[in-house]
């Protein structure tokens, strides 16, 4: 059975969607969803394991009125655009942790094919659009036309007392993440997957609820402050400061601007462009499963070995996909009868998983006798690799037709979960490999990829 998405009403609902669907990939991200009330729930719902995030994507251009009192026009936009949402998506995280139904359409006639966790981890995302411009020529300082941010305790006196014109204040107790079109577009192709973007959010809320206030310029500005703090112990990016006396976090204006005229940001995104095979191989499937056209026995709802891979993050899918690459390069050029060949490849993200990538040709074989045996190579080779290190808990195979020579490319995937590990199952791929003889002249290749060059 198909499922039909919606792709949002307005120009900018749409790009979100793409954004948000470029980041969380099909399958985890919804525009336009409805609560049992028929009322549409949010812009876009976007859901990967314990994570949800809810967006909501707003424009006004009431600013742009010169013969109107600025101040007077500023707290106007805000209600709209910032402070009715912010009301709103409250409300919308208050009905996804009572565990109401959701739904594709306003009729409330398609639930919404996705399960909710029990306790769910909820960000809440604005994106306020309309102030850019009217902020770009406000003042000499500002760089880039963003919002300014400043998350404070409302319950204590507060620390600016003021409500200036494109400075936002923000309850620090129950984050909320206030961008604006500009900066939107930043993090979701900067954070790109579902791990990068998590990560960014996680440690900025852990730094808003530690701090007495954080405040910055624009949102690019805390996103360069981020990639430029990197604890090489715990192999992740900081926002926190390591001073443990500071009360106060102040990211100061035009970090982004400087971070990308030094040519970080541009050299990663050439660096990452390789890394998005990883990405069309999920997406491809998920729209077969979307379609209704999904084959084999996996319940693509839930884990499977395509979770698996969007667990990635950007650097991991960079290093896997170059693997890849290379094994398709190298595939034998021979039509002498069946040839394989099995890559098997690591994850950076975890340090349990490993990924076995088998090439399989069959010139004489018809369509499903060659899906079948590829079935069975790629099953052996992940449970030979289990046996080989024995430290794996998570084996993912993935094979294909060699697109060397093929015209035409099926994929096919499996999930291994191998924790536990008994001695019939060491001894059957065992005697099962007797005959193929996989890891026999296996080469190993160890090196060093690195985010930023």
């Amino acid at each position: 059975m198909s499922i039909k998405k919606a792709h949002g009403v307005t120009p900018t609902e749409q790009r979100l969607a793409d954004l948000c669907e470029g980041t969380f990939l099909k399958l985890w991200s919804w525009p336009n969803l409805y609560n049992e009330d028929r009322n549409e729930l949010c812009d876009v719902l976007a859901v990967f394991g314990e994570h949800v995030f809810i967006f909501f994507d707003r424009a006004s251009q009431m600013l742009r009125d010169e013969d109107k009192d600025l101040e007077v026009t500023w707290a106007r936009w805000k209600k709209e655009v910032i402070d009715k949402q912010i009301k709103t998506a409250t409300g919308a995280e208050r009905y996804l942790k009572r565990g109401l139904p959701i739904y594709l359409d306003e009729r409330c006639e398609r639930p919404f094919p996705v399960t909710l966790p029990e306790n769910p981890i909820i960000h809440k995302i604005i994106v306020a659009r309309g102030a850019e411009q009217v902020c770009l020529a406000s003042s000499q300082s500002n760089v880039t036309g963003s919002l300014g941010v400043a998350y404070e305790d409302p319950t204590r006196s507060p620390r600016f007392p003021f409500e200036a014109p494109f400075v936002v204040q923000l309850d620090k107790t129950s984050p909320v993440h206030v961008l604006d079109g500009d900066s939107l577009e930043l993090l979701l192709t900067e954070l790109d997957t579902f791990a990068d973007f998590t990560a960014y959010l996680t440690e900025k809320e852990a730094t808003i609820r530690k701090r007495d206030n954080l405040i910055y310029c624009g949102e690019e500005d805390l996103l360069a402050w981020y990639f430029r703090n990197l604890d090489e112990s715990q192999r992740k990016y900081r926002i926190d400061t390591v001073n443990p006396d500071a009360n106060i976090l102040w990211i100061e204006e035009g970090q982004w601007k400087r971070f990308a005229e030094q040519g970080h940001a541009e050299r990663r995104r050439q660096a990452n462009q390789e890394s998005y095979l990883w990405d069309d191989l999920i997406q491809k499937s998920y729209q077969h499963a979307l379609d209704g056209t999904i084959g084999g026995d996996s319940p693509w709802m839930k884990d499977n070995p395509l979770t698996e891979m969007a667990k990635e993050h950007r650097l991991s899918r960079r290093a896997l996909s170059q693997h890849i690459i290379q094994a398709i390069n190298t595939f034998p050029a021979t039509n002498q009868g069946v040839t394989y060949k099995a890559c098997y490849m690591s994850s950076i993200s975890d340090p349990g998983k490993m990924y076995v990538f088998l090439q399989l040709q069959c010139p004489d074989a018809n369509c499903d006798e060659n899906r079948e045996k590829r079935r069975y190579l790629l099953n052996l080779a992940c449970g030979v690799s289990r046996n080989k290190f024995p430290n794996v808990t998570t084996v993912v195979g993935i094979a294909m037709d060699p697109p060397k020579f093929a015209p035409t490319i099926s994929e096919d995937f499996l999930l291994l979960k191998c924790a536990e590990w008994s001695e019939e199952d060491r001894a059957y791929y065992e005697r099962e490999n007797e005959d193929f003889h996989f890891f026999q002249n296996v080469q190993r290749f160890e090196g060093r990829v690195s985010d930023f060059e």
